[in-house]
């Protein structure tokens, strides 16, 4: 009792309420569902054979059916209404192949969705970390949507062809003395197939709830980071206008002073003087040339 308290009160049940959690809890429900309408299927149809001869008739000829469908193995007897011993009849198929495959992904998705929950309430921590477990759960849950969608389908064509070998006005060509017009063969009661048209809906059910939860692990993953990330580049490597102002058009032009433009230095030597002559900046008196000479 201690370890199971000390696992409730480290359980993080809190998640039940988000989608991730709350879909497995729906997945793991309908599993149930799925599995327990087919496999727990039985059922039965009546018939009756009135002979010429009343004493040769039966009235209540009931054969009885169930899960795993084999019905190539499923028998009854039925009066030849000439006496002596009943004719022994077998029905028509094997459907067992796709009652089972559907009812094992039932089993397994129950399961998994079991163990996903216990993980997401007790160990979320862990399966977050470095986004193996997202991984692992969205791999596992897209594997279980593709295999819902087969055994959804495969047993929906079983299901059609065992409604059609247990029809009992087919069962009833299967009779020899029902080939005589004069004997009267006719169905009394037909199976009730409620049961496994339901077990068809659920899978599909299950098939919706499992496709719809691919959405949510995958957020969980970290891929969808990731496929952002590969586009945020390739828009930084088209720079900004910010980018010229860093040694580029944003620079102030070292010829440029405050008026905008060049602007010689009038004060110095070698400008124009007060008396109108153009000093050239010479300290030197001009040559004479009469010295020379």
């Amino acid at each position: 009792m201690d370890v199971a308290n000390q696992l409730v009160a480290q359980g993080q049940f809190t998640v039940v309420k988000q989608p991730l959690g709350f879909i497995k809890v729906l997945q793991w429900i309908f599993a149930i569902f799925a599995f327990s309408t087919c496999g727990s299927y039985s059922g039965m149809f009546k018939m009756s054979v009135e002979c010429k001869n009343r004493s040769y008739s039966n009235l209540g000829i009931e054969v009885e059916f169930e899960y795993p469908f084999r019905l190539h193995q499923v028998y009854f007897d039925a009066p030849t209404c000439e006496g002596g011993k009943p004719d022994r009849q077998f029905l028509v198929g094997d459907y067992s192949s796709s009652a089972e495959f559907f009812v094992t992904i039932a089993v397994f998705s129950f399961l998994y969705s079991m163990a996903a929950l216990a993980t997401y309430c007790f160990v979320l921590e862990k399966y977050r970390e470095n986004n193996k477990g997202p991984r692992i759960d969205f791999i596992v849950t897209a594997v279980f949507a593709f295999m819902w969608l087969v055994s959804s389908c495969a047993w929906a064509k079983g299901l059609s062809d065992v409604k059609t070998a247990t029809d009992p006005e087919r069962v009833i060509t299967l009779i020899r003395a029902c080939d005589d017009r004069e004997n009267l063969c006719k169905e009394v009661h037909d199976p009730k197939v409620s049961g496994l048209n339901t077990s068809v809906a659920f899978g599909f059910i299950n098939l919706i709830l499992w496709l719809g939860n691919l959405w949510f692990v995958f957020k969980e993953t970290g891929w969808m980071a990731a496929f952002a990330g590969t586009y945020v580049p390739s828009q930084e490597k088209q720079p900004a206008p910010d980018s010229f102002g860093q040694g580029g058009y944003g620079q102030q032009d070292p010829y440029a002073g405050t008026q905008g433009g060049y602007q010689p230095e009038y004060g110095q030597q070698g400008g124009y003087n007060e008396d109108g002559g153009y000093n050239q900046g010479y300290d030197q008196q001009p040559t004479s040339y009469s010295n020379q000479m």
